[in-house]
């Protein structure tokens, strides 16, 4: 226990006690307060001051409250509602304004604070300027362009959220995606601001991307990169190059969402849609389920109920068209009246016929006794008996007819070409066999000639003119000489 304070003569004492005419009397929290706030509000009841504005918010009131900054100080700031209705611009965090009215304080937290009745544009602030430069540089190469976007897939089976694992974030889109429909999250933790956040947030998109469909670990349909609201610098991760680029360069599609509706990051600009809130990105990402179950169920019954019209409709047109066309009996009736006298014909035409050929039968069936057939077999077989020839007469014809074929054959072999050969004679043909020379002129001209025997040939040279004369031999019949000369020699 600490030892009681000393009171003015130096002595310890207890208990506080008020002493006539003492200048220094105990005030309460709420009158030092108010002391101050009549100090602040007398002594600077008209400023105007310069800064950088940053975590602007507009209430549902109206009000609007924002921080003005510099180097190195940071004064909060209020507009009422009636003033800020009147602006000429829409503040907007990163803007160096020049903020004119009073300052105050406010008990509340012990701080101070500017009450603006006017705020005036003093030029872009630094951040906000490297914000819009590097936006112009990004967009000159196209990473902002809308044909880059892709469509988001209506029911992904997986979801990747890059996001701070300890904020309000995470727990509002699971609890809220656990609401609308149940689906697997992946989740990579990164920091969200400060030092190295970006390089976090760059190299989770990053990873996302790269992991393969049948991986150890789920490739998702969807990737959300989240974040909740806050100052400009709180989001500035999310303006670095490296992530802004990352998110243009995935190649699953990506949802932003960084920040209240109000901010805007250049990861929103790259990312194929943009949330207004975490939690609103979650809706997007995925339908209601009891709302698809609902829908389902309604095109059922819309789907059953227009076959039903369809049907009813051609039921009252079939039988609407059923009244013009004539009845079945007027059609086939003439033609069922022509079947039945066809029938009829038909019917005494083959009973008729029958009995014209039963007629027919009868008059020959008296000729077709077995008696007669008996007869008429044994008349022709003496018919036969009478045409065969006798057997000697037969065979003096055969005798005759084979003596006369035996004649023809020996004269065929005396009249054959090859017949005078076997009796010494030669047949005398060109060297080929082809041609018979039959004078002595065809000899001449041939020069070579082929002399053919019975048992083969030879070839001999002619030659031309005729044989020197032979001494002739007395014939046998004592007549005059004959001079023999060569082959071809004339006599």
């Amino acid at each position: 226990m600490d030892s009681p304070l000393p009171d003015d003569e130096g002595n310890a004492r207890l208990l506080a006690e008020a002493k006539a005419g003492s200048n220094a009397p105990a005030l309460s929290v709420s009158e030092i307060s108010n002391a101050l706030k009549r100090t602040v509000e007398d002594r600077f009841g008209h400023v105007r001051v310069r800064g950088e504005l940053s975590g602007f918010k507009r209430a549902a009131s109206g009000h609007i409250y924002f921080s003005l900054k510099d180097v190195d100080a940071k004064l909060d700031g209020v507009m009422w509602k009636g003033n800020a209705g009147r602006l000429p611009f829409a503040p907007e965090d990163g803007l160096e304004v020049i903020a004119t009215g009073k300052l105050t304080t406010y008990a509340g937290r012990s701080s101070y604070q500017i009450v603006a009745d006017r705020l005036e544009l003093a030029g872009e602030g630094a951040l906000m300027l490297l914000f819009e430069k590097l936006k112009a540089r990004l967009t000159a190469e196209g990473l902002f362009d809308t044909a880059r976007k892709r469509p988001i897939p209506y029911l992904p089976r997986t979801i990747g959220i890059v996001t701070s694992p300890t904020g309000a974030v995470i727990r509002d889109m699971m609890h809220r995606l656990e609401d609308r429909f149940p689906s697997d999250v992946v989740l990579w933790p990164v920091m969200v601001q400060g030092d190295g956040a970006a390089a976090q947030i760059a190299a989770a998109v990053r990873g996302f991307s790269a992991l393969t469909e049948n991986g150890p670990v789920a490739r998702p349909d969807l990737l959300i990169v989240a974040r909740g609201g806050g100052s400009i610098e709180d989001l500035w991760a999310f303006n670095e190059e490296a992530v802004v680029r990352a998110v243009a360069e995935c190649s699953i599609p990506v949802i932003s969402a960084v920040g209240h509706e109000t901010d805007t990051t250049l990861c929103d600009f790259a990312a194929d849609l943009r949330a207004p809130t975490p939690t609103a990105a979650a809706e997007m990402a995925v339908p209601v389920r009891l709302d698809l179950a609902q829908q389902l169920a309604q095109n059922a019954m819309r789907l059953t109920g227009g076959l039903r019209r369809f049907v009813d409709r051609a039921r009252e047109r079939l039988t609407a068209q059923l009244r013009l066309l004539p009845k079945a009996t007027d059609i086939v009736g003439a033609r069922q009246q022509k079947a039945d006298e066809l029938g009829d014909r038909l019917r005494r035409g083959l009973e008729k016929r029958s009995d014209l050929s039963r007629v027919a039968f009868a008059g020959v069936s008296g000729r077709l006794s077995p008696a007669m057939l008996r007869r008429r077999v044994a008349m022709s077989e003496e018919r036969l008996q009478a045409l065969r020839l006798p057997t000697a007469l037969i065979e003096r014809q055969l005798a005759e007819r084979k003596s006369r074929l035996m004649g023809l054959d020996r004269l065929l072999n005396s009249l054959h070409p090859e017949s005078p050969l076997a009796r010494g004679f030669a047949r005398v043909t060109t060297p080929d066999g082809k041609s018979t020379i039959v004078n002595s002129a065809q000899a001449v001209t041939a020069g070579t000639v082929r002399l053919n025997f019975a048992d083969g040939g030879v070839e001999a040279l002619v030659q031309g003119g005729k044989a020197p004369a032979q001494k002739a031999r007395p014939s046998s019949g004592g007549g005059s000489a004959a001079t023999q000369q060569d082959l071809f020699g004339e006599g």
